[in-house]
């Protein structure tokens, strides 16, 4: 059976978001592996280090959600000022793993641009806005177009999916942000095994230096490709802790505002799938009566042959016998 989150702010929400928080940090004790084909920043990590992290990261959440209720923030204003805080959340977040690190300098935010920071903050509606109108005011206040469901029936399950994907990809902002700000290779295998982080697959500069130059191909082909594509499918992708590790999933929903948002590079990126929709069915076809015509031609000739072979063996035993 279906549960579904609370409508509007009241008691019961309060337990659902206090029961949510505290079954979510239950999943931290799993395996954290990375499941999926695509690399995480947080791979540099061993499983206790992202325990840590995924740790401090819920507690900045719980805080953000403490300070909105507390300062009474309207959900006007939280829309206005979501992409402040979230930046808020993941600066927080960042200098509270600091903190509990040895011999690290600060790092400003302010420094980070690359395509993996632009593309994630780029949806920064879909990482932090809904979930905090989820987990402050409850799921009638949510846009009915978004998502499939009616926004009075949505399940849990989705809500739970919204923090497990916020948790992790704030996680892996800041691993992003501390590992973009140690100029070297030989530093970066320093200051991860100088703190117990490091996980044993990245234990070399070698391989570290492999490591880096993937995630760099994987963030081009993701802000240029894979997150067009997926406005256009009206599809987002999202992390989640399950019992074997870190696997990525897809959710459905609107995406018109984000399409009227890409870049001159992505939307022709978004041109091209259209002509690609037009032309490949076209294609298709042809290729289709070009098959039936060849595979015609050539059992009309097998055909033809192996008569012209019978009839010509039959003539040659007749002539034979005479």
């Amino acid at each position: 059976m279906i549960s579904y989150w609370p409508n509007r702010q009241s008691i019961e929400l309060n337990n659902e978001v206090a029961h949510l928080f505290f079954s979510t940090r239950k999943k931290f004790s799993y395996n954290l592996l990375n499941r999926a084909n695509n690399s995480l920043y947080i791979d540099l990590l061993d499983n206790a280090a992202k325990d840590k992290l995924f740790c401090i990261v819920l507690l900045e959440v719980e805080k953000l959600i403490l300070d909105i209720t507390e300062i009474d923030l309207s959900l006007k204003n939280i829309k206005i000022l979501n992409y402040k805080i979230l930046y808020d959340l993941i600066q927080k977040s960042l200098q509270n793993f600091l903190s509990k690190l040895d011999k690290v300098k600060s790092i400003v935010l302010e420094n980070q641009e690359s395509n993996y920071w632009y593309a994630t903050l780029a949806e920064h509606k879909l990482l932090l806005e809904y979930l905090l109108v989820y987990l402050v005011f409850g799921s009638l206040y949510i846009d009915s177009n978004i998502f499939v469901f009616d926004n009075i029936n949505t399940p849990k399950q989705h809500v739970s999916i919204l923090l497990e994907n916020l948790i992790i990809q704030i996680s892996d902002l800041v691993i992003f942000a501390i590992f973009e700000s140690i100029n070297s290779l030989s530093e970066i295998t320093f200051f991860l095994k100088a703190n117990n982080l490091c996980n044993t697959s990245y234990t070399s500069i070698r391989s570290i230096s492999c490591f880096r130059n993937s995630l760099i191909l994987q963030n081009f082909k993701y802000l240029y490709f894979s997150q067009p594509k997926a406005v256009y499918s009206s599809r987002y992708k999202v992390w989640l802790i399950s019992s074997y590790g870190l696997i990525p999933k897809y959710i459905s929903i609107s995406r018109l505002d984000d399409l009227s948002r890409l870049s001159i590079i992505q939307s022709l990126f978004i041109y091209c799938i259209e002509i690609q929709d037009i032309l490949i069915p076209y294609i298709e076809k042809i290729l289709l009566i070009l098959t039936k015509v060849i595979i015609y031609i050539l059992i009309n000739f097998l055909g033809s042959s192996i008569i012209f072979c019978i009839r010509a063996l039959s003539l040659g035993i007749y002539y034979f016998q005479k």
